[in-house]
């Protein structure tokens, strides 16, 4: 029933989807065949109508597609426009070299343009072939020179259409690219020119957040900036105000804004010594001029502007030049000591308004990366368990900083060697190393735990390095940062971050990521010791098997499952015999090594599902999963034996012990714990009074017997 649902939902997908497909198809072989009479009537009507309504459903599917449509939904189109365009022609001229066959060529052009390339060669293709059918099938034609010089012109003006509207559009995608990208190389130069980005960044895609932020703020700069000039400009009667300012070289002035009159006026970068401006560089005093020649030359403007009085004054920060300000006039009117001092406080209120924007930018960023931590902090303070600490870690790196694998590595300072006990990548070139172990060697990351400092400096991978071990081969990417996991000044393991992109870890992110790595070193140190305290809890210290008290909650568990599914459950209970002898003999150490020897048999004979627990001094409970009396009493035998063959060694020589065992079986023997191991304990004790080394099974009382437990079936030695 499954299978025959499934079929008819695929048939009906396909039919949906062939459904235009059919209509064209439908029509066109109407036409082709000569079915529909060359001449308007209601069948014909009828067809060329369903071919026009489906074409505008196709164009109003495409309409609303979001990006580029589908090829299938382009191909439809085509092929119903076709139909319709050749059974218009065919029904109206009577023949497809009427008067209104130019028609044909119109729709060619609708094809290359509307269509994607390879469905307008489709709808071309199928147009000739069509056209071809209907005159010789229904036109009788038997010259087909008339179709071949058609279908070559077709070809033609197809090839010609895609060829040079594809390019035109190519160009033009081409230039608005590069337009955006000077647009934004601009507004990347002016932030790291203001120090809106550090001028040691590397010149990398920022995330959207960061690239709103800067241009927000160089455009609010720009604007106080240009309204200051703007000011300047009109109070002091200047033909130019312009803000020269220097680049993260200091080796270019380049005019960041400007309030001029000028058409002339030249925004390209020059050198900061070139003509008069190098004096004001180098000497950082103001500088005045009047009454200048025509030959006079002001590096801002181009060839063919002439000034009559300049004056330049350095912008400083902190006694560092920043940029220049200058002013001119067209006319012969000395600069006045007010117009001087008017032009220091306007160059010191646009380095006051860059510098509140950087502040601002800094303020904003730090909002933003405590924000990162703040989730990141959040995220590592949920996870439970150790997989879960590290994924949340490396969840938070990629928040920080793009890259393109990911691996998380454990030290053991017991054995001096590392672990790789995470990693991601999205080429799959890290999988292998899942669960690998190195020994502590020269590598990356035995010098990180070495040194708890990151590596490398720079976040620049040399292929020659060896980053886990040789035989661990590391992916040859440009950029690489291997962080410490520090736990109060002990390294714990690292992180290790590859990407394929140059620069990829610059301060910008660098110093946000050593903190993430020291939160997920906390949250790391955190879930070891939660599950050291859940194994101390719930685990026996001398031989690793469960304990009484986790013995409890599992054999609940158990029992309940039993009762649920009406399974058999078997519970067996043993201990050494005479093991008050060996401990006064022997002495207690070589007594705990008889009882790990026990616990190493019952670990050894249990199996996935059972459950084995150290319930007090020498006694030891095995609980067995779908396990009836028989298999309980075998499993048993199995165990007595291999125990009565174990050979202890000690001071005083070699020894061997023997074990007794108590077999009960739910629901005959009990219908929970507390029953079950009372009767499995009973039956431990008969064998301990029939002579010990043995099994004993315990059975239920016959009805003439007195309730209460019946004397256990004893066997020994099988």
């Amino acid at each position: 029933m499954e299978t025959l649902v499934r079929y008819s939902l695929i048939a009906r997908r396909s039919v949906r989807r062939s459904v235009w497909l059919g209509v064209a198809a439908g029509v066109g072989l109407l036409i082709g065949s000569g079915t529909l009479a060359p001449a308007w009537s209601a069948s014909s009507g009828a067809a060329i109508a369903a071919t026009v309504v489906a074409t505008a459903l196709r164009v109003r599917t495409k309409w609303k597609a979001a990006g580029e449509a589908h090829l299938r939904t382009d191909v439809e189109l085509g092929l119903l426009s076709l139909v319709a365009t050749e059974g218009l022609l065919f029904i109206t001229d009577g023949s497809l070299d009427g008067p209104w066959s130019p028609l044909f060529y119109f729709w060619v052009s609708f094809c290359t343009l509307a269509l994607q390339p390879r469905a307008s060669l489709i709808a071309v293709a199928a147009a000739l072939a069509l056209e071809l059918q209907t005159r010789s099938v229904a036109l009788h034609e038997t010259d087909h020179a008339t179709f071949g010089l058609r279908a070559m012109f077709t070809l033609l003006f197809t090839t010609i259409n895609l060829v040079f509207l594809r390019a035109e559009v190519a160009r033009l995608r081409r230039t608005a690219k590069e337009h955006v990208q000077e647009t934004i190389a601009r507004l990347k130069e002016d932030a790291r020119s203001y120090r809106l980005l550090g001028a040691g960044e590397p010149k990398q895609p920022a995330v959207e957040t960061e690239d709103r932020l800067t241009r927000s703020s160089v455009e609010e700069i720009h604007q106080s900036v240009h309204f200051a000039l703007l000011l300047l400009q009109q109070s002091l009667g200047l033909h130019s105000a312009v803000l020269l300012w220097l680049n993260a070289g200091e080796s270019h002035l380049r005019v960041s804004e400007a309030a001029t009159s000028s058409e002339l006026l030249n925004d390209a970068p020059f050198s900061a010594m070139d003509g008069i401006l190098g004096a004001v560089v180098a000497q950082k005093k103001v500088l005045t001029l009047s009454n200048l020649k025509a030959s006079f030359r002001v590096p801002y403007y181009r060839d063919g502007e002439r000034v009559r009085t300049f004056m330049a004054v350095p912008v400083l920060a902190h006694g560092q030049l920043r940029g220049v300000l200058a002013l001119d006039r067209e006319d012969n009117i000395s600069f006045s000591n007010r117009d001087e001092e008017i032009a220091t406080q306007a160059a010191q209120f646009c380095l006051r308004a860059i510098e509140n924007e950087r502040l601002f930018v800094q303020l904003e960023r730090a909002k933003v990366e405590q924000g990162k931590l703040y989730r990141a902090a959040q995220a590592l303070g949920g996870a439970r368990s150790e997989r879960e600490v590290l994924e949340a870690g490396v969840k938070a790196a990629r928040e920080i900083a793009s890259f393109d694998l990911a691996a998380v590595t454990v030290y053991d300072e017991a054995t001096k060697s590392h672990e790789v006990c995470a990693v991601t990548s999205a080429a799959g070139e890290l999988d292998d190393f899942a669960g690998a172990r190195f020994p502590h060697n020269n590598g990356l990351v035995s010098m990180v735990v070495e040194n708890r400092f990151p590596l490398p400096y720079r976040g620049e991978h040399d292929p020659h390095q060896v980053v886990l071990s040789k035989r661990l081969g590391w992916p040859k990417y440009s950029s690489l940062l291997v962080l410490p996991l520090l736990m109060r000044d002990r390294a714990l393991g690292t992180l290790i971050l590859g990407s394929k992109r140059r620069h990829a870890f610059g301060d910008s992110v660098r110093s946000t990521l050593e903190v993430l790595a020291s939160h997920l070193a906390v949250s790391l140190a955190n879930v070891r010791m939660v599950s050291a305290l859940e194994t101390m809890a719930t685990t026996d210290g001398l031989t690793g098997l469960l304990n009484k008290r986790a013995m409890f909650d599992e054999a609940s568990q158990k029992i309940a499952a039993a009762t649920r599914f009406k399974r058999k459950l078997s519970l067996l209970v043993t201990d050494i015999d005479f093991f008050k002898r060996v401990n006064d003999t022997y002495g207690h150490d070589v007594g705990d090594q008889v009882i790990v020897g026990l616990g190493e048999i019952l670990k050894k004979q249990k199996r996935a599902t059972d459950i084995v627990a150290r319930f007090g001094g020498e006694e030891f409970v095995l609980l067995c999963e779908q396990t009836d009396t028989e298999g309980a009493l075998l499993l048993a035998e199995r165990i007595r034996e291999e125990m009565a063959r174990t050979v202890f060694h000690s001071e005083h020589g070699s020894f061997s012990v023997t074990c007794s065992l108590g077999v009960a079986t739910f629901p005959e023997a009990g219908k929970n714990w507390e029953e079950l191991f009372h009767t499995a304990d009973e039956a431990l004790y008969a064998s301990k009074r029939s002579g010990r080394d043995r099994v004993s099974v315990w059975t239920a009382p016959k009805h003439s017997e007195v309730k209460g437990i019946a004397p256990p079936k004893t066997r020994k030695n099988g």
